[in-house]
Formats: structure tokens, C-alpha cells, sequence
């Protein structure tokens, strides 16, 4: 996978952990890739969510250990 951005929002809860994607996202052209590790387990739920409501592709989530990951297509 081609991660053109990657975020860190370890030790953040919600909606910290969105509102930095978001941010984040708008920086990318369409079809470019973010990554994102988190730590708050409601990520999981949250940036599924937030993929419905904005139209951005979820290609991937991940647990690995106490991390979550997350990769977003932009729209």
C-alpha cells in the first residue's frame, strides 16, 4: 500500500483522533492514502463512521497490540 501521509494521534480520545484526519485528509489530493495509529478503542467505530458521512474510502483497519489502525482514501 502507497501511504502518502501518516498521522500519529496515540493517547488521544475522541474526537481528537477525527478532527486530525480530517485536517490531515484536506491536505491530500483525491485517492491518496492516510494512515493513522491510534490508541482510543472507539477509533474502531468512530472512523467507520466518519467514512460513511464524508464519502473518504476506509481501505483498512487494524489492531496491533493496544494500536489501532486506520487508512483512509481521500474522496
Amino acid at each position: 500500500m502507497d501511504i502518502t501521509k501518516e498521522i500519529d494521534t496515540r493517547g488521544l480520545n475522541c474526537p481528537l483522533p477525527i478532527l486530525k484526519a480530517k485536517k490531515a485528509l484536506a491536505e491530500l489530493t483525491s485517492g491518496q492514502l492516510l494512515k493513522v495509529v491510534a490508541t482510543d478503542a472507539g477509533s474502531l467505530r468512530d472512523f467507520q463512521a466518519f467514512a460513511r458521512q464524508t464519502g473518504h474510502e476506509l481501505v483498512e483497519q487494524q489492531t496491533q497490540g493496544v494500536e489501532f489502525i486506520h487508512v483512509l482514501r481521500r474522496r
